[in-house]
């Protein structure tokens, strides 16, 4: 047997890995950890940089808050006007509206599909008149600070390939969410806290799956962490009876020991990510408890929010946004459920709007007397809008509104948008689009605009193929930007 030969059947891929010691582990750490290896973040100073370091273009935003409506708002008893569907209530959807546009098995069933305008009141708001529902008394008054996009629309037509797509910009479950995205993509600005998190709210509706904040095929750190509004924030981050700190600190340092020699034997990325999991839990401990006391904030802020300490609610999750957003956390995710009208329409989203307007436009107000609004980008929406036929009969009192996916109605604010403004147009059904179509793809370009990130350029490779949140499409709306 030749050298050459004897070299080759030693030195195997495996065999390499495992005499390269420690040398591939510490690679692989510092490539997942950025600057917080060398800025001292493992230890709880400094910030980690972002897989694309500097910014491709100056960014107006530094952090997103997303207020998510699970279960799709109806557009068009919130923001999309139409006063001719009042008059036409009772009537036939024409067929040269629906065309050839598939509905779902909920009410393809129907006999007739019954237009039914909305009965709630619109006015105009602000200096700039937008046209918005008399179910959001405290957005309208925030009107001249959002811009409300009227034509975004989407593919899927039920719910989870709906919230699936909006959060991936894929309806295929496994990819990375916009938060995950965005923290691999610029980083961590406070080494102790995570950089993207959630918050929940609202009962019934359709269930919030955890891969609605999950991290795909990025690195696991990069996924949401959700933060609970009773017991430990944290599943499992407060020390157990009877141990100290000193006590968990050194168990840890043990274990951490144990998972550095690990991670030199096998340069496994997940063993990195698990050491900066544990530190960052360790952080949390002392950051946490102080962060989710809203008790101390003064009484004209808890009463402007509606939020009330003790009792968990939308309101109370809002001021936990701006708190954090003052703490630097990357992405913000707020998920408030039960916005799925089949039914019973008039009295379920008149609940609905009452559990999330004060709190919403106080976001708005709060960051913008703290200077914050400039750099902070606020999103409101659901992942589809409602039809304009109403799903079962159509009493004085009730109606129901299926899925639609052709159009609906989300607003943004700050960081880098122009407030003010309506953009998108559909026609007197709010059922086609006729002006200044907005994709989701669309919207995640933008978006990420604001960031300062060319959503073409934010890539991870995986499976031999790079992958970005707007797949192979999306267009920055630029009619948006400030």
């Amino acid at each position: 047997m030749t050298f050459q030969n004897e070299l080759e059947r030693v030195l195997t891929r495996r065999t390499f890995l495992t005499r390269s010691t420690t040398g591939l582990g510490a690679l692989a750490l510092a490539s997942l950890l950025g600057n917080s290896v060398r800025a001292g973040a493992v230890k709880g100073s400094g910030s980690s940089e972002g897989a694309i370091g500097l910014r491709h273009f100056a960014p107006k935003a530094k952090r997103v808050i997303y207020l998510f409506m699970s279960g799709g708002p109806s557009h068009i008893d919130l923001f999309d006007y139409k006063p001719k569907l009042k008059e036409l209530t009772g009537t036939e959807l024409p067929a040269s509206v629906r065309g050839n546009q598939r509905i779902t098995g909920m009410t393809s069933g129907q006999k007739q599909l019954l237009v039914v305008g909305s009965p709630f009141e619109f006015k105009k708001h602000g200096l700039c008149g937008a046209e918005i529902s008399e179910l959001l008394p405290h957005t309208a008054k925030v009107a001249d600070d959002i811009a409300i996009i009227r034509s975004l629309h989407t593919d899927p037509i039920n719910h989870d390939p709906a919230v699936t797509f909006f959060g991936t910009g894929n309806q295929q479950p496994g990819r990375p969410t916009m938060g995950a995205w965005i923290t691999y993509g610029l980083g961590a600005e406070n080494s102790n806290l995570p950089g993207f998190i959630v918050l929940l709210s609202g009962g019934g509706g359709q269930f919030l799956l955890t891969r609605y904040w999950g991290n795909g095929f990025l690195p696991g750190n990069y996924q949401g962490v959700q933060f609970r509004s009773e017991g430990d924030p944290v599943l499992f981050v407060s020390n157990p009876k009877g141990i100290s700190t000193k006590t968990r600190r050194e168990l840890l340092d043990g274990m951490q020991e144990l998972n550095r020699i690990q991670l030199g034997r096998l340069g496994d990325p997940e063993i990195a990510t698990q050491i900066e999991n544990y530190e960052l839990a360790f952080r949390m401990q002392t950051s946490v408890p102080e962060l989710m006391d809203i008790s101390k904030e003064p009484k004209h802020i808890l009463e402007m929010y509606g939020a009330e300490p003790g009792k968990p609610s939308y309101a109370n999750n809002c001021l936990l946004a701006r708190r954090l957003a003052e703490r630097g956390v990357r992405f913000i995710q707020l998920a408030h459920r039960d916005w799925d009208h089949h039914g019973d329409l008039p009295n379920g989203i008149r609940r609905q709007a009452k559990q999330v307007d004060q709190g919403s436009a106080a976001l708005i107000m709060d960051l913008k007397q703290r200077g914050m609004l400039e750099d902070t980008l606020v999103i409101w929406g659901g992942e589809f809008g409602r039809t304009t036929y109403s799903q079962g009969a159509i009493t004085k009192t009730s109606f129901g509104r299926d899925h639609h996916p052709r159009c609906f109605s989300i607003w943004m604010a700050g960081g880098g948008i122009k407030g003010g403004i309506t953009i998108g147009k559909t026609d007197d059904f709010a059922y086609n689009l006729v002006d200044e179509p907005v994709h989701v793809h669309d919207f995640h370009a933008t978006m990420l605009h604001c960031l300062g990130i060319d959503h073409t350029k934010l890539t991870y490779r995986f499976e031999g193929r790079d992958y970005r949140l707007t797949d192979v499409a999306g267009h920055v709306v630029k009619h948006l930007l400030a």
